[in-house]
């Protein structure tokens, strides 16, 4: 697969030193149960600019990353309300849905409180269906067809990384019943399924500011943004902090995230700004039961990979320097 990022060496030895300490510190985690991919930007890096770029201009840019199991497909969870977010906007930059205030709603609780309800309106406008009970088979593969609408959006964009996703499932507390529950199939094998690549390049798309438009890329990051103060923290029980990637970090960073945790899962995509540090994109998915039960293991990578992007950061300003 040809790759958005570039390979490089420097951060494959730090990307393999990370994940050496995490098992280490993490013994009950096996191998192949986390996936990571991890991209870093060098100034003059076309990020988070408002869009200053062009897309055309902006994909000639390849950050330096690295991946671990990235092209692994793993049940993303609620990661996939970052595709539903881009979608969403898509639809309504066309005209294909029609702003209202309930739908403004649910765009801000899918994102800012991972609302699953939320979420159910939302893949309802993008698809124009509903749950309910089971559909006679004909009207059943209209329903069908209209659902896999997202899935159609997608592959449209021709990347390599979306070849093997699927994003057309809503997301429940306690099972799909009905239509919904027929529709994920016997063995369940038509549930949603992300990577940490395909992740990773949407989110890269949406701080590059060339995700649908630069003003509707603008309008995703301001939803995306998370706030480190204990306080608010504190006050929302679905901050997306605690637990997560966010709570490994120092409190003069900067975060835009989205995270996702179930009974068997705990996931987070992040972007980061630190003082004095490049600015990095980092995406972990985990995939078992202590994992997801474990609310240390992303706020301990993110410590760690605040230290390694720190002296990464010193250690090429120094370079330069001399040079």
């Amino acid at each position: 697969m040809s790759l958005f990022f570039s390979h490089d060496d420097a951060l494959q030895q730090l990307g393999d030193r990370l994940l050496e300490t995490v098992w280490a510190a993490f013994p009950g985690l096996a191998r192949n149960q986390i996936a990571l991919t991890w991209l870093v930007y060098e100034p003059p890096a076309p990020i988070n600019t408002g869009g200053a770029l062009t897309a055309e201009a902006f994909w000639q840019y390849s950050p330096r990353g690295y991946s671990y199991r990235g092209v692994e497909r793993i049940d993303p969870a609620g990661i996939v309300k970052l595709f539903y977010l881009v979608a969403v906007h898509e639809w309504l930059e066309r005209g294909m849905a029609q702003p209202s205030t309930e739908l403004d709603r649910a765009v801000r609780d899918m994102i800012v409180d991972s609302s699953n309800d939320a979420t159910s309106l939302v893949v309802d406008v993008l698809t124009g269906t509903t749950s309910g009970p089971e559909l006679s088979p004909g009207p059943f593969e209209t329903w069908k067809t209209q659902r896999n609408l997202i899935n159609r959006y997608f592959e449209s964009f021709g990347w390599a990384e979306l070849q093997t996703i699927n994003v057309n499932q809503k997301i429940w507390g306690e099972g799909a019943y009905g239509r919904e529950r027929i529709f994920l199939g016997e063995l369940m094998d038509n549930r949603n399924m992300l990577t940490t690549i395909a992740t990773a390049r949407l989110l890269h798309s949406i701080i590059g500011g060339v995700a649908v438009s630069a003003n509707r890329s603008q309008l995703m990051m301001n939803l995306l943004r998370r706030s480190l103060n204990a306080e608010v923290i504190l006050s929302h029980s679905n901050n997306q902090v605690t637990g997560f990637l966010g709570a490994g970090l120092p409190l003069d960073a900067a975060l835009w995230s989205i995270g996702a945790e179930t009974d068997r899962v705990r996931h987070d995509a992040a972007y980061i700004e630190l003082p004095d540090c490049y600015p990095y994109l980092l995406v972990v998915f985990t995939d078992s039961k202590e994992s997801s039960k474990n609310e240390s293991i992303l706020p301990f990578i993110s410590r760690q990979l605040v230290e390694l992007m720190r002296s990464l950061s010193r250690r090429e300003a120094l370079g330069q320097e001399l040079s």
